[in-house]
């Protein structure tokens, strides 16, 4: 077969095997699978982060991937299990003012989902109406390690206000609604949920009263992770007037952060998830508002970007979720052969000839050998041993294909020739 012996078509397919396996092996790579179950870092049962947690497992119920919920103390938790390759948590709930890119360089965001709005109560005797009447006070904050407390004492400070002139007390919500009305405490501070039963109670009970935040826009100017927000009057219940005024507050934005490394597919999924739970309105939102394409303290996805700007690709349009990374994978491999295959066919017939010619010369080779052995004085032996290498020699030609003809012609013409001159021996 072209001169090719078993050894050389045992090398020939071995290296295509290494070839398909080096192709696999950068498939395995490049366009890894994506894993089969994904565990997202909350909050305590009950709490925001848990219930957003639940909802996005609800979601993605149908993706074929398993959504885990891991209960947590909150976002420092969240930020530390985040930054530990080795914990098993690549997605996680944050809100702003707990960290940023700098200090957490591994970590991305997908994008700021919700208002974290932080609501001051007092009884309904005082008239509190800014944060520097709050000294002296006992103020009840979140939990001693929740991310809540930690942005409460950030803007309680720019205010004076601190551990030296202040007392500033560790609550669960349900036990600082239940200090204030012991009159443990002459206020709380507190993140509350918009649908947060307790902070319903509180704005609905006539013995507490909500502070307006006259310095809302300077704490904004100060800690840019911020927001100022209104409460407009009446919007909780327009028939009793609650509340009788617009109410200015401060809010940060919660975020899904996520570790670099995360499978491009799963950053698609969540922001399916994400858009489908925060994209309609809400108390202090328009549809739309959220997610946000920007983060102004993380970097941004790419992939989530897209996805917020353009909607679902095209394949996940079309095919489930199971399928698109097959498919994908199928695109490469079809792209990496035709870009292999394309160069081959231009070069085959080339590489053809060069075959059929070295054929060629490897017989005309052996015609030398009978023409060099005329030139002695050959015995009979010797002439007959001569006519059966160049009957072999003849047998051996008719391989030469018929579109190399010239080829064949020219072999043909040299045999006859040797031939003439061996029988004349």
């Amino acid at each position: 077969m072209l001169g090719f012996d078993r050894w050389q078509l045992l090398k020939t397919l071995s290296a295509i095997l290494t070839i398909a396996g080096l192709a696999w092996l950068a498939l395995a790579y490049l366009i890894p699978a994506p894993p089969s179950k994904i565990t997202i870092a909350t909050s305590q049962a009950g709490d925001h982060y848990q219930v957003l947690g639940t909802r996005y497992q609800g979601i993605l119920s149908g993706s074929d991937i398993e959504v885990q919920i891991r209960l947590t103390d909150g976002a420092k938790e969240n930020l530390r299990l985040l930054n530990d390759a080795d914990s098993g948590i690549q997605i996680g709930f944050m809100q702003g003012g707990i960290s940023n890119g700098k200090l957490a360089p591994d970590l991305v965001s997908l994008g700021r989902i919700d208002y974290q709005i932080f609501w001051l109560f007092f009884p309904t005797g005082e008239t509190f109406t800014d944060l520097a009447q709050l000294k002296g006070k006992r103020i009840a904050l979140g939990p001693a390690d929740s991310g809540d407390r930690a942005v409460c004492e950030k803007i309680l400070a720019a205010a004076g206000i601190n551990y030296d002139n202040t007392t500033l007390l560790y609550f669960a919500p349900k036990d600082a609604t239940r200090a204030l009305d012991d009159g443990a405490v002459d206020a709380v501070f507190l993140n509350l949920s918009p649908d947060s039963p307790i902070l319903d109670a509180l704005l609905r009970g006539p013995q507490y009263r909500l502070m307006s935040f006259a310095e809302s826009e300077a704490l904004t100017r100060i800690f840019p992770y911020l927001v100022r927000l209104v409460l407009p009057r009446g919007a909780i219940d327009l028939a009793r007037t609650i509340p009788p005024a617009d109410v200015n507050l401060v809010s940060t934005t919660n975020v899904v952060l996520v570790r670099k490394e995360i499978h491009p597919a799963i950053i698609d999924l969540l922001s399916q998830a994400i858009l489908e739970a925060h994209g309609g309105p809400g108390l202090f939102q328009k549809t739309g508002d959220f997610p946000t394409q920007t983060d102004p303290e993380y970097p941004f996805a790419q992939g989530a970007r897209d996805f917020y700007k353009s909607g679902p690709s095209y394949l996940n349009r079309y095919l489930p979720f199971w399928m698109t990374n097959y498919v994908q994978r199928i695109i490469a491999v079809l792209v990496a052969v035709i870009a292999i295959v394309l160069p081959v066919f231009n070069y085959a017939p080339k590489l053809y000839l060069w075959f059929v010619r070295q054929r060629v010369r490897r017989l005309y080779r052996r015609l030398r050998l009978v023409d060099k052995a005329l030139l002695t004085e050959p015995t009979a032996t010797q002439v007959q041993t001569l006519q059966s290498e160049l009957e072999n020699i003849t047998r051996a030609a008719t391989i030469v294909p018929m579109r190399n003809s010239e080829l064949f012609f020219d072999l043909r013409n040299h045999i006859d020739r040797t031939r003439a001159n061996l029988t004349a021996r």
